[in-house]
């Protein structure tokens, strides 16, 4: 298969992950909606409520980010600029574009990012992913899940 081949690809599999997460923010939103218009019985739950709520904010928040990098990952394949490190300049090889297919920066580019602590994804706050209110909370990647289909 070629690049470009590869890229028109990729260029589907961000079509449906955008349309996914477009379909899944107006979800979220609207099922806040609802239960802020819902009266609730007692403060247990009330308090359910809120943390479900909270919990509701906070991932639409992280797909918010991602259909925001999907976006841009769009625009770059019409201006062709897709898969052109914004770094460097260099092609990002399809490996890294399979495995993050809105990443604008190749590794070496991405890792001088994150060791200065700009761009990429350096700026995402995971800590707001999950707030238990510990630091004792044991988290592994395999208790992530990640759905790039």
């Amino acid at each position: 298969m070629t690049r470009k081949e590869a890229i028109l690809n990729m260029h589907q599999v961000l079509i449906k992950r955008r349309d996914a997460l477009r379909k899944a923010l107006a979800g979220d939103l609207s099922l806040l909606k609802e239960l802020r218009a819902q009266a609730s019985g007692d403060v247990v739950d009330a308090a359910l409520d809120s943390v479900q709520d909270e919990i509701s904010s906070q991932l639409a928040e992280v797909e918010s980010r991602e259909l925001a990098r999907i976006e841009n990952a769009l625009e770059r394949m019409r201006e062709g600029q897709y898969g052109v490190c914004e770094g460097c300049g260099t092609s990002i090889p399809l490996a890294r574009l399979n495995a993050l297919p809105y990443a604008t920066l190749c590794v070496k580019c991405q890792r001088e990012a994150e060791r200065e602590g700009s761009g990429g994804m350096a700026d995402v706050d995971w800590s707001k992913l999950l707030d238990s209110g510990s630091h004792d909370v044991d988290l592994s990647i395999s208790d992530i899940e990640l759905d790039v289909s």
